[in-house]
C-alpha cells in the first residue's frame, strides 16, 4: 500500500478517516500511537462518538496474576453491567500466551473460544508432553503409549506396534508389560528394534524413579529435554516449530506456577500426579457445549476487521509486544506498531492494556520490561489502575535540549544503559556494592502470624486468587501451623496453610 503510488500512474487518494466503532478516547489514543511511524500515508482518524472511558493500564506481578486480573475484570463487568461473554475479547501477540488466560477463565467458570487455533491443552505438542507424563504415573495408559512410542522418531514402526498389541491381547497384559518382557516373547522382531523398545522402557522407568523425589516442574523439564521433544522442534526452525517450542515453554511455566500454588494446600506435594488431575479437569471444560456466548481469545493478527465492546490486550512487554523477532529494523518495529494500532482499535467502549513485572520463561521468573508502546500513548487518554512508582515511561538521563534529541529507546528509567552517566540526584552505580541475588519465594512469617488477617474466623467470606470465593468452615492450629478449611463456591473444599494462602477477607 505504501508503494502503490510509485507502482502505478494516475493514482487518486481518498482518505477514509471517520471511525464509527470506537470512543473518542480510543481513537485519539490510537492516533497518538501511529503518529510515531515515519513511513506512513498520513491521515487523522476522527469519530463522532462520545469521549468514553480512558484506556486502562494494569500491571501484574506475574503472568498468572495477569490472567486472574483479566478473568476477574470480565466477571465483574458481566455482573455489574449485565454484559454477555461474547462482548469481551482477549488479544495476545503469540498463541502460547493463551495458557494463563485460559486457566484463569476456567477457574472463574467463564466460557471462552479460541479463534484460529486449538485450546492450549488440545495442541499436539502439549498432548505429546502430557502423554509422557501420564506414562510416568500409569505405564498401562495405552492411548498415551501409542502416541509417544515413536515420537520423536526412534525407529519403532507401525508393524512393530501392531505385533505388540496382538501380544498384549494374547497374554492379557498391557503393551508396556509386553515391552518389559520382550526377550521372553517371540514376536519375530529384530534385535535392533528390541533394543529400541528396551531403551524406551528404561527411559520411562527412569522418569518414574525421578518422580519419587522431585516436583512436577523439575520432572516435566527433564522429560521435555530427555525425550528429545524440544530438540525436535528446535531443529525444525520454521515459525510453526518455534511456536510449538513456545507452547512447551508455556506448559512448563504453567506447571511451575501450579507447584508454587500447591504450597498453600495442606498435604499437597506439587507432584506430577496432582498436576495431571488438575489438567484432566481443565480438559473436561474444553468440550464444546454448543453455547455460542463465549469470550473470544485470539492473536492480534486474527482480530483484524473484528470489533468488541471490551478488549484486553495482554503481554504489553518488550520482546513480547513488540516481538523480540521484529525489532532489528525500523520497518519491522513500525509494523509492530501498526499491529498495536489494530489491536487497540478493535475496542468499541473500553480497552485494557496489561503487562507483568515478572514472567516465567522455562520455569524461571525473569524481569519483564513494559512495552515502549505504553509510553507512546498520549497520557491524557490513559488511566493507570496500579501505582507505577515513577512509571513505565522513559526518563532521559540528560537534558535533550543540550545535545539534541536523546535516543529514548535506550534510556529506560528502570534499566539504565551500562556506562551511561548517572541520573542526577542518584548515586553512581559503580559506587554501590553488588547485591546478592535472591530467588523469588513465597513470604513466610517467622515466629508470628502478622500476615494472617485477624478478622478471619469461621463463617468468614473470603476470596482466593486461584480458587475464587468461598466460606471458612473450620480453623485449626496456631501460629505458623494455622490452617483454614474453606468451602469454595465451585463446591471444592480445600484446607489451606494460612501463612502461605493468598486470602482476602470479604466479610
Amino acid at each position: 500500500i505504501l508503494n502503490f503510488q510509485k507502482d502505478y500512474d494516475n493514482v487518486g487518494m481518498y482518505r477514509l478517516e471517520q471511525n464509527y466503532r470506537s470512543t473518542r478516547n480510543i481513537v485519539n489514543a490510537a492516533n497518538s500511537i501511529i503518529g510515531k511511524n515515519k513511513n506512513q500515508i498520513e491521515k487523522v482518524v476522527w469519530t463522532a462518538n462520545d469521549d468514553g472511558s480512558a484506556i486502562k493500564i494494569h500491571r501484574s506481578p506475574t503472568d498468572a496474576e495477569e490472567g486472574r486480573f483479566v478473568a476477574n475484570s470480565i466477571w465483574e463487568h458481566r455482573m455489574q453491567d449485565q454484559m454477555s461473554n461474547g462482548q469481551f475479547a482477549v488479544l495476545y501477540r503469540t498463541n502460547s500466551q493463551s495458557r494463563s488466560i485460559e486457566d484463569a477463565l476456567r477457574k472463574r467458570d467463564i466460557p471462552y473460544r479460541i479463534y484460529g487455533g486449538l485450546s492450549f491443552y488440545q495442541r499436539k505438542e502439549i498432548k505429546d508432553v502430557l502423554s509422557y507424563l501420564r506414562m510416568v504415573i500409569n505405564p498401562k495408559d495405552e492411548e498415551a503409549l501409542k502416541r509417544i512410542i515413536n515420537f520423536p522418531a526412534r525407529g519403532i514402526g507401525g508393524t512393530t506396534i501392531d505385533k505388540l498389541v496382538v501380544a498384549a491381547n494374547h497374554y492379557n497384559r498391557s503393551i508396556f508389560e509386553v515391552m518389559e518382557n520382550i526377550d521372553k516373547i517371540d514376536l519375530k522382531i529384530n534385535s535392533g528394534t528390541k533394543r529400541k523398545l528396551q531403551d524406551f522402557v528404561t527411559m520411562i522407568k527412569s522418569f518414574q524413579v525421578m518422580n519419587e523425589t522431585t516436583d512436577a516442574f523439575a520432572l516435566s523439564e527433564h522429560v521435555a529435554k530427555k525425550t528429545g521433544i524440544l530438540l525436535e522442534f528446535k531443529k525444525d526452525g520454521t515459525p510453526e516449530g518455534i511456536g510449538k517450542m513456545e507452547n512447551i515453554e508455556e506448559l512448563l511455566n504453567g506447571i511451575k506456577d501450579f507447584v508454587e500454588g500447591q504450597k498453600e494446600i495442606d498435604g499437597a506435594t506439587g507432584n506430577i500426579g496432582e498436576f495431571l488431575e488438575d489438567v484432566a479437569l481443565a480438559t473436561d471444560l474444553d468440550k464444546d457445549t454448543g453455547d455460542d456466548d463465549r469470550v473470544a481469545l485470539m492473536t492480534i493478527h486474527l482480530a483484524k476487521g473484528l470489533e468488541f465492546p471490551y478488549v484486553y490486550i495482554v503481554g504489553m512487554e518488550e520482546d513480547l509486544f513488540p516481538s523480540g523477532m521484529s525489532m532489528s529494523t525500523r520497518s519491522e518495529l513500525e509494523e509492530e506498531r501498526r499491529l498495536f494500532y489494530v489491536a487497540l482499535t478493535r475496542a468499541e467502549k473500553q480497552a485494557y492494556l496489561t503487562y507483568t513485572q515478572n514472567r516465567y520463561r522455562w520455569g524461571k521468573l525473569i524481569d519483564a520490561e513494559p512495552s515502549r508502546f505504553l509510553e507512546e500513548i498520549d497520557e491524557q487518554y490513559v488511566e493507570n489502575l496500579t501505582p507505577v512508582d515513577g512509571g513505565y515511561r522513559y526518563k532521559p538521563l540528560i537534558n535533550a535540549d543540550i545535545f539534541g534529541e536523546v535516543d529514548k529507546t535506550r534510556l529506560r528509567q528502570e534499566k539504565p544503559v551500562r556506562g551511561a552517566p548517572p541520573i542526577v540526584g542518584q548515586p553512581n552505580s559503580n559506587q554501590l556494592k553488588k547485591l546478592r541475588k535472591i530467588k523469588p519465594q513465597l513470604a513466610e512469617p517467622v515466629g508470628n502470624t502478622n500476615a494472617i488477617d485477624p478478622n478471619l474466623a469461621v463463617g468468614s467470606l473470603v476470596n482466593h486468587t486461584r480458587f475464587g470465593r468461598g466460606k471458612v468452615v473450620q480453623l485449626e492450629g496456631s501460629g505458623n501451623d494455622r490452617k483454614a478449611e474453606i468451602m469454595f463456591d465451585k463446591g471444592d473444599i480445600k484446607k489451606l496453610l494460612l501463612r502461605f494462602a493468598k486470602l482476602e477477607v470479604l466479610g
